[in-house]
């Protein structure tokens, strides 16, 4: 059984000698099984949240002296042990015995800054923890509402559940070795008391995290993840999210989350990532910025806390372009050329340019009659799309005259193997569109993994490299998508393949263009695939809110500032973070270049408007469903609404003000009151569409994934609580009296995506898609990640699709981050979650079986 996190024997009370814990050794033991979730792990305990510690905190005999009854032994297994047969309460009491058994000890060494600062640290565990237990609690009793089924129990509630109690349970393990060595003389206390205070600092930040998400549970309904009202939960709301600090979970516990064979290559790559961040902005090529980040980044793999802050720095403060280049420093010929040397040896790998040329496509209901297929044109207008093919053998077709004459050559490459005969065609074909955010990487990036696919698989593979954003916003990397699919439709025979059977594949970005590339297929009447395996895909661009977007405030793969940036660049909604001396610099031409591209984004983002316009009201006459009372347009509405049509997205984008977070006295604002009340109707409703017909005039605001309310209300008492002194919002509390979690010293967070009303067009949201086009899709088989931000996009886009008899698998892999695709080769737990996505594809790949006759 997949997912099995027994329960075992809690322990007993406080008031006894004994635990249950101490009572036999408990085996650490993980099946490979546990990667993926199953039933039974609908309690979600803690699984393998500390599965490897150093073996110097492994306490070797009983402690002596200092225990006061009820406190567990010093002959304890590891953490990961006694996690495995804990429950919530059960962890908390002993973690609260020992914090206070510890915090006794050390509060009778003396007036030492040492002893004071480490019973300072067990008593804010203390204090954390109890305040911790009640909210997560409340959140698991009522997690199993927005499963999508009982065999899936799988939403951002467990996550958010799951990823508190590996950080309790890290500290669990990290007071017992305290209480079983602090007599010691080689006690390293200033190490210790490092890694305790870098805990409870994370374990502070969760504990408000699951305040918000008990807030988002009293608006939204059961099975419900996004908030379907009004946009934004409230601009104060936001304000105060995204000023939380974050660095604690960038240093001494980054990566706490996930497995431990992860963790390294994560600390690696944040070490990098903060070390190319100094180098920036140079000048210098790629491959100089990384050489000299290897150089300079010995100081914060010592210094995990610069480490940390030098990390949140970046992320709230540098641009889509800087992440941009981090993420392509793997499309440096070196750095590939290592890659490809430990992947799977294949007979063809060939860059194909596909020319920008119309064709015909015949139509499913009628092949006599013909669709025309025109090459991509928005925004730079008729181009060649770039695609690899990847074959493990050489089949007929990929070696003919016409297919060469497609080839864009990559430099010479050695041949060491003599020419093989040509293998027949396949009867099937993976057309694959990789992710980077909408914004960096190619196939080149995802080749390692491809090249295992087409051994696995026996079938050739077609990668789209698709145009990036922000130099080519929405929708041109669709365009090109759907032009480069049904050129491989078409021109299979080319690539080595029959066509039977077709499949579509990507990953995050790519997972999406997937979805959106079979709608627009369906559109068109040509031949949509036979399938869909989308991993970790983004499904909804909309700035919503939902409990695993939560975590984005600990991902750091997924930080919320860089979410927000690559949604801004694929939206064309990106605006100029300093207009000074680059505007000094544009000259005559580059004035003009510039505001006639504004006046095409303003045109395109009109378009888009007067679509969803026509496609909500087009939706929404069949049903006549009234909108609630609640959200009916108010007369303030309706002026609001001259006023933005009024105003150009440019003219709104160039006069966003300047946040008023920027004030040292807001660092330590908290929330005093703030209820939230609404309606919302459920994702599986014909009425999905709802959430774009309720949509309010288009204004600037910061990025942000809440949702307000939509209570008049409210934003009227809102507005009352104002300051007439400092003009700051009084934020009511979403916090209990006396909790103040830890505020970020970076200054503002920059997230620069406006609310428009491109993110809710279908083609780049299908989760907002009318029930209409989401019924035209083939079988979609969805991988997603437990701990992934993007958790619910998958799970909700799941639940739309069942509810309207689509066939539709979810699969969701435990303690992986986002893109493990590609880290396929870093350890057990990857490659099995890359042979999951390797069996979804096969399954859209083997014909149905004949029916009996």
């Amino acid at each position: 059984m997949v997912g099995n996190y027994h329960m075992g024997r809690k322990a007993s009370s406080r008031n006894t000698s004994t635990t249950g814990i101490q009572r036999g050794r408990i085996e650490d033991v993980r099946p490979e099984s546990n990667l993926l979730r199953g039933r039974s792990s609908l309690n979600y305990n803690m699984g393998p949240c500390l599965k490897k510690h150093s073996r110097d905190e492994h306490v070797r005999g009983r402690r002596k002296g200092g225990a006061s009854q009820g406190l567990p032994s010093a002959a304890t297994p590891p953490a990961s042990a006694f996690s495995h047969s804990m429950d919530l309460r059960t962890m908390t009491q002993s973690l609260v015995a020992l914090a206070e058994d510890n915090m006794a000890f050390f509060s009778s060494q003396g007036p030492g800054e040492t002893a004071r600062r480490l019973s300072n640290v067990f008593a804010g565990v203390r204090e954390q923890a109890l305040g911790l237990e009640p909210t997560l609690g409340q959140l698991l009793g009522v997690a199993h509402h927005f499963d999508l089924d009982t065999e899936t129990p799988a939403n951002g509630y467990r996550s958010l559940v799951h990823t508190a109690r590996c950080c309790l349970a890290h500290l669990l393990h990290k007071s017992r070795y305290v209480a079983s060595n602090r007599r010691s003389i080689f006690f390293r206390a200033s190490h210790n008391l490092a890694e305790l205070e870098a805990y409870l600092a994370a374990l502070t930040q969760l504990r408000a995290l699951a305040y918000y998400a008990q807030r988002l549970l009293t608006i939204n309904r059961p099975g419900v993840l996004f908030f379907e009202g009004d946009e934004g939960l409230s601009a104060d709301f936001l304000q105060d999210y995204v000023t939380l600090h974050k660095g604690c979970f960038y240093g001494r516990c980054l990566g706490f989350q996930f497995t431990p064979a992860i963790r390294p290559f994560l600390q690696t790559l944040s070490i990098g990532l903060v070390s190319f961040g100094e180098h920036y902005k140079r000048n210098e090529t790629g491959l100089s910025v990384t050489a000299s980040s290897l150089f300079t980044g010995g100081r914060f793999a010592i210094d995990p806390e610069l480490r940390g802050a030098e990390f949140e720095r970046i992320i709230q403060n540098l641009d889509v372009h800087f992440w941009k280049a981090f993420w392509n420093i793997t499309e440096i010929e070196v750095l590939s050329s290592l890659a490809n040397m430990a992947s799977t040896t294949v007979r063809v790998s060939r860059l194909l340019s596909l020319p920008p040329e119309a064709f015909e496509m015949p139509l499913t209901s009628d092949p006599k009659l013909t669709v025309t297929i025109s090459p991509p044109l928005a925004h730079t207008g008729p181009g060649p799309v770039l695609a690899r093919l990847i074959s493990y053998d050489l089949r007929e077709g990929q070696d003919s005259k016409m297919l060469n004459s497609l080839a864009k050559s990559e430099g010479p490459r050695l041949e060491l193997r003599p020419r093989p005969q040509q293998a027949p065609r396949s009867r099937a074909l993976v057309v694959h569109i990789h992710g980077g955010g909408f914004v960096a990487q190619t196939s080149k990036s995802h080749e390692p993994y491809l090249k295992n696919w087409a051994q696995e698989l026996g079938v050739p593979i077609i990668s789209i490299d698709y145009s990036l954003a922000p130099e080519a916003p929405f929708p041109r990397a669709l365009e090109e998508c759907f032009f480069a699919y049904c050129w491989a439709v078409k021109h299979c025979e080319l690539l080595g393949s029959t066509g039977e059977r077709i499949c579509l594949a990507g990953d995050s970005a790519g997972g999406n263009l997937c979805i959106t590339v079979s709608l627009r297929a369906a559109a068109y009447g040509v031949r949509v695939p036979d399938g869909i395996m989308a991993a970790y895909p983004v499904t909804t661009l909309q700035s919503s809110a939902s409990p695993s977007r939560l975590l984005s405030l600990m991902d750091p793969l997924l930080p919320l500032s860089v979410l927000s940036k690559c949604v801004s660049a694929y939206s064309g909604t990106e605006t100029e973070d300093h207009f000074d001396s680059d505007q000094k610099a544009l000259g005559v031409m580059g004035l003009v270049q510039r505001d006639t591209s504004l006046f095409l984004r303003d045109l395109r983002l009109g378009a888009s408007s007067w679509l969803n316009s026509f496609l909500e009201l087009s939706g929404r006459k069949p049903h006549k469903t009234p909108l609630p009372a609640t959200e009916t347009l108010r007369p303030t509405d309706s002026g609001r609404l001259t006023e933005s049509m009024r105003r150009s997205v440019s003219e709104a984008a160039l006069a966003q003000p300047e946040g008023l977070l920027g004030t040292d006295s807001l660092k330590k604002l908290t929330i005093k009151d703030l209820s939230f009340k609404g309606n919302s109707e459920p994702s599986d409703s014909p009425e999905m569409s709802q959430s774009m017909e309720t949509l309010g005039p288009s204004t600037p605001s910061d990025v942000n994934f809440f949702l307000r309310s939509g209570n008049s209300q409210e934003e009227a008492e809102t507005r009352d609580d104002i300051s007439p002194m400092d003009g700051i919002p009084r934020v009511r509390a979403a916090f209990p009296d006396g909790f103040h979690p830890r505020r970020s010293s970076q200054g503002v967070l920059h997230m620069p995506l406006y609310s428009s009303p491109i993110v809710k067009n279908p083609f780049m949201s299908p989760l907002l898609a009318p029930d209409v086009m989401l019924k035209t899709l083939p079988p979609v088989h969805l991988v997603a990640c437990a701990l992934d931000p993007m958790l619910d996009d998958s799970v909700m886009f799941a639940r739309r699709l069942k509810d309207l008899g689509q066939p539709v698998t979810l699969k969701v892999v435990e303690d992986l981050p986002h893109g493990f695709l590609s880290l396929a080769a870093l350890c057990r737990e990857t490659r099995q979650a890359a042979e999951l996505c390797v069996q979804r594809i096969r399954l859209i790949l083997t014909p149905p079986a004949a029916p009996l006759t």
